[in-house]
């Protein structure tokens, strides 16, 4: 049974889906506070449940020998090591819907408290000042809203802003034109949205390309009296210009609910009348915490049971649904990168992965991943699906993919092709109908072959008595040949013979095979056959 530890707090109906799911489940929701007893404990566990107390750091995530997967209950994964649970081959898992409509209901609720000036009124009010003339306000429809970025969140506000009336221009790279009529939004370049918009709202993740969109250039190209709301990330707003922009009354206000440093107890935003502050609220109401608390609990335990991945940041997401038709396909691209990565000695330059026929609507990018951590588990043995990508790029090496219709007799298969200085080399496989894994073509040449836990490869000239002579040095030397196959590409040309055995190929018989002017080459082979 898998064993799951929950570090901070996170929902009892949380903790009750992983038992139900059949989850080992620890709940110490203080222990995330005390690195050195979280140190201590996480090698016992198989997943990580957190929010944002528990730093998951490098040191941790060495010290977690067991752990292969992290689930973050909400959005932002600033306090996880991602490259270095990468490498270690753990899957990072977020909840970017579960807060979705909170946050965006806190945009709009920013939006409107800068146009009334509803706090400093609230506080003038209390004060018993009765100050009605001091505050006088702007409405918001017929306004444009500028929103940037509109994805998820962003699309919320954009048909929140449509029902109140605005007029709703946003910049997304990835908005398509079809998606912006159906939400109701004209889609713009940068530019044109910062010379339109009465509003700004900030809906982007925090990259190297959005850090600081909102500069002193940027604000430059606003209207004058422009209104900018942050609910996103702290560092998409350069602090420090648009200080300068409310005191020169460039900027009318600003909603600020993220800083570039949090927590954020001193600021030099703080103090401005016309600047609504809040504390990170984006997320915070008790649907949106329930909400991202049950959806960490399902995608870790679906994981952690049935292999799905879903909303991973370092890894394919893997349905539920297709992943018991996923995965012997999974299995039969590590088995083919395994091939390849034993039988070839000089480095890799290049890796061509086609897939033909059915294999090609599958989840390709789940089987690239399986795929090159089996070609360089030769090499790296702790390697899997999440660290081999990384491990690839790391090497220099290039990876193309190639889709395409059903060309041959099988509904589909993969081909995986390598290229080093000196040569290539191709191998394809299919799965038949037990969902086991098969070799149809080595080097060109057509055969079938099931895949063994111990194998013998050799290639020579197609002439009679080569079956014989393996048979010989191997009875011999006491090797016992289960199973064999064949192929070549035409009497007389190049053959290839597979060898089934019972154990390792011993490596002074090996030696012997070699030595032989009939053979060309020869490699022993050896394939994890668990699951098969």
């Amino acid at each position: 049974m898998p064993r799951v530890l929950v570090s901070d707090k996170l929902s009892p109906t949380a903790v009750q889906i992983f038992k139900d799911r059949g989850v080992e489940v620890d709940y110490l929701p203080d222990l995330g506070k005390d690195k050195e007893k979280l140190l201590e404990v996480i090698s016992q566990y198989d997943g990580l449940a957190i929010r944002s107390a528990t730093k998951v750091t490098e040191k941790l995530i060495a010290a977690a020998t067991n752990l292969k997967v992290i689930g973050r209950a909400g959005i932002g994964v600033d306090n996880v090591d991602i490259p270095a649970a990468s490498r270690r081959g753990i899957i990072v898992m977020n909840t970017p819907f579960g807060n979705s409509i909170t946050t965006a209901e806190h945009a709009i609720a920013l939006m409107f408290a800068l146009a009334r000036q509803i706090p400093e009124a609230n506080a003038s009010t209390h004060e018993g000042k009765w100050e009605k003339n001091r505050f006088m306000g702007v409405e918001i429809t017929s306004k444009t809203l500028g929103i940037i970025g509109a994805g998820n969140i962003g699309s919320i506000v954009a048909t929140r802003a449509v029902g109140l009336k605005m007029h709703v221009v946003a910049y997304d790279p990835f908005l398509s034109e079809s998606r912006a009529e159906e939400l109701g939004v004209e889609k713009v370049e940068l530019d044109e949205l910062f010379a339109r918009a009465d509003f700004i709202t900030l809906h982007t993740p925090l990259t190297d390309k959005t850090r600081g969109i909102i500069n002193a250039e940027a604000i430059a190209k606003m209207k004058d009296g422009v209104r900018i709301i942050n609910c996103a990330r702290g560092g998409l707003v350069v602090e420090a210009d648009l200080v300068a922009a409310l005191k020169s009354g460039k900027v009318a206000g600003a909603g600020v609910d993220v800083f570039e440093i949090e927590p954020a107890t001193d600021n030099a935003l703080f103090g401005f009348e016309n600047v609504v502050c809040t504390p990170h609220l984006g997320a915070s109401t008790s649907e949106a915490q329930e909400n991202v608390a049950l959806q960490v609990a399902e995608q870790m335990s679906d994981y952690l049971i049935k292999g799905a991945v879903s909303n991973a940041i370092n890894m394919p997401s893997i349905t539920a649904e297709e992943a018991p038709r996923l995965k012997p396909f999974v299995k039969l691209a590590e088995v083919l990168g395994a091939f390849v990565g034993q039988v070839t000695e000089d480095p890799i330059k290049e890796v061509e992965i086609l897939f033909d026929g059915a294999t090609a609507q599958m989840n390709t990018k789940a089987l690239i991943s399986a795929a090159l951590a089996g070609l360089i588990r030769p090499q790296v043995a702790d390697v899997n699906m999440v660290s081999a990508p990384i491990m690839v790029k790391e090497r220099g090496i290039i990876v193309a993919e190639v889709k395409r219709d059903k060309s041959g007799v099988f509904d589909g298969y993969i081909k995986l092709t390598v290229k080093t200085e000196h040569r290539e080399r191709a191998i394809a496989g299919t799965c038949f109908s037990d969902g086991k894994p098969r070799f149809i073509q080595i080097k060109g040449i057509n055969l079938d072959a099931e895949v063994g836990q111990h194998m013998l490869y050799t290639t020579n000239a197609d002439a009679p008595g080569i079956i014989g002579l393996l048979g010989t040095l191997c009875g011999k030397n006491n090797v016992n040949i289960a199973n064999f196959a064949l192929g070549r590409n035409r009497p007389g040309g190049d053959a290839i013979a597979l060898l089934y055995l019972d154990g390792p190929f011993p490596e002074n018989v090996l030696e012997e095979v070699r030595a032989h002017q009939a053979i060309d080459s020869a490699k022993r082979l050896q394939f994890d056959v668990n699951g098969m």
